[in-house]
């Protein structure tokens, strides 16, 4: 049992370094990046990268079929990718929290209505929406983090309204009403501390989704627009010339996967520490 947790330990800072890495790479992407990564060559149209015999020192990652810098993009992606999954799932969790809080504490009809329009949420496929949502909105960044927020507050509805609906009834809860403790107060110093453990393990499991919404919205032309770079969208172009240069579409993939497991393993983690019942 120890050497697993001492494992699963390992795994876990490693996963936290690497997000590390991502994060400082799209924090001073603006700064590392060799070159802009809007810019476009055309005579430097589908370089490989630095390690082929026909690459190009200045291109480490090669270029795109428009002569842009892979390693740039990868590094302006990363930027977008983190700050709409950080973005979504910030405003999904609090209004999340807030029904599941209200529909959990007061009961009776307001929560069978609030679980109802979850039940509806829940049934409508999520690019479904997304297309119905930006094609009215029109795609941009602020309307890709509006479009996951509203499609993924469901889950902490759901979660933090069993949890509350447990709580109401403990002896703690019971005897703060009784003495007259209003309503925010109840919510924020005996609810909310309570299911913030659950809450917290939700979203370091959601984040790695979001990262793979927002890269499926733009690899489908609904989400971050040109010449705003990002991980789905250099994707998408990538894979018109995966035959001829695999590295416009290998890396922007690589960069997703990497992310999104290194995420889960880090939402495992905190998962088996914060669950009582786990023997590990």
């Amino acid at each position: 049992m120890p050497a697993m947790r001492q494992r699963l330990d390992l795994q876990f800072f490693f996963a936290l370094s690497v997000i590390g890495l991502f994060v400082l790479a799209g924090a001073l992407g603006g700064w590392l990046a060799p070159h802009d990564p809007a810019q476009q060559d055309l005579a430097q149209t589908l370089k490989p990268p630095a390690w082929h015999p026909e690459g190009d020192a200045s291109h480490l990652l090669g270029t795109t079929a428009l002569g842009q810098d892979v390693l740039s993009g990868l590094l302006a992606g990363a930027r977008v990718s983190l700050l709409v999954a950080l973005c979504a799932v910030g405003l999904s969790g609090t209004l999340g929290v807030i029904v599941g809080l209200v529909a959990g504490y007061v009961g009776g009809w307001l929560d069978a209505l609030l679980m109802r329009l979850t039940d509806i949420q829940m049934s409508i496929p999520f690019i479904l929406l997304a297309i119905a949502l930006i094609g009215a909105l029109g795609p941009s960044l602020g309307n890709v983090i509006l479009v996951i927020a509203i499609s993924n507050w469901v889950a902490y509805a759901k979660l933090v309204r069993t949890e509350t609906a447990r709580l109401r009834e403990r002896d703690f809860v019971r005897f703060a009403r009784l003495c007259g403790t209003p309503w925010p107060a109840l919510f924020t110093r005996h609810l909310l501390p309570n299911v913030l453990n659950s809450v917290v393990v939700l979203v370091t499991l959601d984040v790695g989704k979001v990262i793979i919404f927002e890269s499926a919205l733009s690899f489908l032309g609904l989400g971050v627009q040109p010449p705003t770079p990002s991980w789905g969208s250099m994707l998408a172009d990538g894979r018109k010339y995966i035959n001829i240069a695999y590295w416009t579409s290998l890396f922007p993939g690589l960069a997703i996967f990497i992310v999104v497991l290194c995420v889960n393993y880090a939402g495992n983690w905190v998962r088996l520490r914060t669950d009582p019942r786990s023997s590990t």
